[in-house]
């Protein structure tokens, strides 16, 4: 496995992919640190949700998954 050389936060991560910020993060509870999903704190914050190349693949499987159960509210356009 190759080491972790950048993480993304979920915000990037929801405006990347189209998708609510809110829907990712109820998607990814359920993710661990081997599933690409982190928590980053910095000076005077509560932290945030962060992800590897391999949690936005893993993340992309999620929303294709509940796509595919009819589970997904309608994509966000993203932000330039």
């Amino acid at each position: 496995m190759a080491a972790i050389a950048a993480v993304f936060t979920i915000g990037y991560v929801a405006n990347m992919l189209g998708q609510d910020e809110d829907w990712l993060h109820d998607l990814s509870i359920d993710m661990f640190p081997e599933d690409g999903r982190l928590h980053v704190y910095g000076i005077g914050e509560d932290g945030v949700t962060a992800f590897t190349q391999y949690g936005i693949e893993c993340l992309r499987q999620i929303i294709a998954d509940e796509r595919a159960a009819g589970n997904a509210p309608p994509p966000v356009k993203p932000t330039a």
